[in-house]
């Protein structure tokens, strides 16, 4: 244990081009080859941003998602047209005399469906932005293992899905397993990872394997009650147990086993979704301000008042601890 020469697998690095086994097959008989330590690996995600938001960020012109234009988009229309109106779509609620509405989803517990709806929108901006170049893994691959019985067209691979229907997707899979919007953020921090590490991209063919490899493996790791592979089965009824253990088995070998997801990474990838959800027009649902939550919300913030007044307190009689005591001087009349 804790021992990092202990693994005789090649890094994903490190693999050949012509093959699609983990790691690019074993080592050579006699030949050792070193695997970092988990701590020491570098949290791509964490260090070079989500790679969402860059994909996001690299398309030019107008967009449209699942019908609704990009916000940024629909500024600059009116800017060219010289109108001002505003558009019924884009109204928000304000907070008033009256009534304060506040956002009742948070980095602790978002919003379910406004969740889904964003990775969703991230999974079509990886599809969209996506190199044709990069190798495919047969593992990820439609074609080859199929999650429905009937026949995948021949231009499966090169239509585009829209974002409605990745949305689908992933809301049958979370309403089945009775998933949380939780895993569906973890879920696409090792969606990500997966990409990273194995050096693929998404596109038109692969999406929905490598969606529910993250899916198993999020709801496996987080939650103490999960889902088993079986009970997958019985939501995707025309895949067999032994190819669902096989699609988990393949995403922990190319992720290195790397599952573990810092607070500082999740609350990255939340905010970062919040900032996709602002420029494409998703709005989090808000709710009035009850009497009750207003009542919660005021006494948390004078637990932490006095929290901080009593860190203050303890601070001031430290450094007066550390005062000495006043001497006596003696005056020399002459």
């Amino acid at each position: 244990m804790g021992n990092i020469h202990c693994c005789i697998l090649p890094s994903p690095q490190g693999r050949p081009t012509n093959t699609n086994e983990p790691y690019g097959g074993f080592a050579e008989t006699g030949e050792t080859l070193e695997l970092p330590h988990i701590s020491d690996r570098e949290d791509l995600s964490d260090h070079r941003g989500t790679l969402f938001s860059q994909k996001s960020n690299s398309g030019n012109g107008l967009i449209v998602v699942a019908g609704r234009r990009s916000m940024s988009m629909i500024a600059d229309s009116r800017r060219r047209n010289g109108s001002n109106a505003i558009d019924s779509k884009t109204l928000r609620k304000c907070n008033s005399c009256s009534t304060i509405f506040i956002d009742d989803s948070t980095v602790s517990q978002p919003n379910l469906k406004s969740t889904i709806k964003c990775v969703a929108l991230a999974v079509f901006y990886h599809i969209r932005h996506r190199d044709d170049n990069v190798q495919s893994l047969d593992i990820f691959d439609e074609k080859l293992h199929p999650l429905t019985h009937d026949p995948v067209p021949d231009n499966y691979d090169k239509i585009d899905p829209e974002s409605r229907h990745i949305y689908k997707f992933i809301k049958t899979l979370f309403h089945a397993a009775q998933l949380t919007a939780e895993y569906a953020i973890i879920t696409l921090v090792y969606l990500e990872r997966l990409l990273t590490y194995a050096e693929i991209d998404l596109h038109p063919g692969n999406w929905k394997r490598i969606l529910l490899g993250a899916i198993l493996l999020a709801s496996k790791v987080w939650d103490d009650q999960a889902v088993w592979n079986v009970d997958y089965c019985q939501i995707l009824k025309d895949i067999t147990v032994e190819e669902m253990n096989e699609l988990e088995r393949s995403c922990l070998e190319y992720l290195q086993f790397n599952i573990n997801v810092p607070s500082s990474v999740y609350a990255k990838y939340y905010f970062d979704l919040r900032s996709l959800a602002n420029a494409n027009d998703i709005s989090f649902p808000l709710e009035p301000l009850s009497k009750e939550k207003a009542s919660k919300l005021e006494a948390m913030s004078r637990v932490e008042q006095d929290k901080d007044e009593g860190a203050l307190s303890l601070k001031r009689s430290a450094s007066l601890n550390n005062l000495s005591p006043h001497r006596k001087s003696f005056a020399i009349i002459s």
